[in-house]
């Protein structure tokens, strides 16, 4: 396995675990619009180290362990590093644009990266096949599609804790960067990159209409 890989993902653990553990250390660096607005940037890149419980750590660190390898395999680490890292800023970005106003937010999670590493590599290779569940056979772009679409309706009705803005955000990060890195894909897979581009579309549409 990747050694920058084994390092984010115990980075991620390390970090999440010291949070599990330590209250004001996992507020002192989670994603909160009040304290971002006051000065404390930081917070754009360290919240996405915290996680809530174990069972939300497992599952991104999973998602990353199993989709990073395409990436890498493509790029190489130094871009895989890149996008991670775009992607967890675009993530960030986008949540602090449209929760500005409300400055009790909070966030936490590497789902705006790992969500960027996804989509990238649903990019790079969309006609892999997923288990969902471990049992649904899908092709990845379908995936990709229907999990923005959900994102966005998730977005909209505001009815759980589910950063949403964030995967959201990482996943656009994922996928300008690759397009940027590996812009022949547009020529070489240039309906599954239309594809994937239309729930990135539709939400700056709905944020045009305010509907989001």
């Amino acid at each position: 396995m990747n050694t920058f890989l084994i390092a984010l993902i115990v980075a991620n653990v390390l970090f999440s675990y010291k949070g599990f553990n330590d209250y004001s250390f996992f507020r002192k660096y989670e994603f909160h619009i009040g304290s971002i607005l006051s000065g404390e940037k930081i917070r754009m890149l360290t919240s996405a180290f915290l996680h809530a419980d174990i069972g939300h750590l497992a599952f991104n660190m999973i998602t990353l362990y199993f989709f990073a390898p395409v990436v890498i395999a493509y790029f190489g680490s130094l871009y895989f590093l890149i996008i991670y890292f775009s992607s967890l800023l675009f993530g960030s970005l986008l949540t602090l644009v449209l929760h500005k106003n409300d400055y009790n937010y909070r966030a936490i999670g590497a789902s705006g990266a790992v969500t960027g590493i996804l989509y990238s590599a649903i990019l790079l290779q969309p006609d892999m096949m997923l288990g969902i569940f471990f049992i649904i056979p899908m092709p990845a772009y379908v995936f990709g599609i229907l999990y923005l679409m959900y994102s966005i309706y998730g977005m909209r009705a505001k009815n759980d804790n589910i950063g949403h803005t964030a995967h959201f955000g990482g996943a656009i990060g994922g996928y300008l960067i690759t397009l940027l890195f590996y812009p022949g894909l547009i020529w070489l897979q240039p309906l599954m990159v239309t594809l994937l581009t239309i729930p990135i579309v539709l939400l700056f549409i709905l944020i045009k209409l305010k509907k989001i």
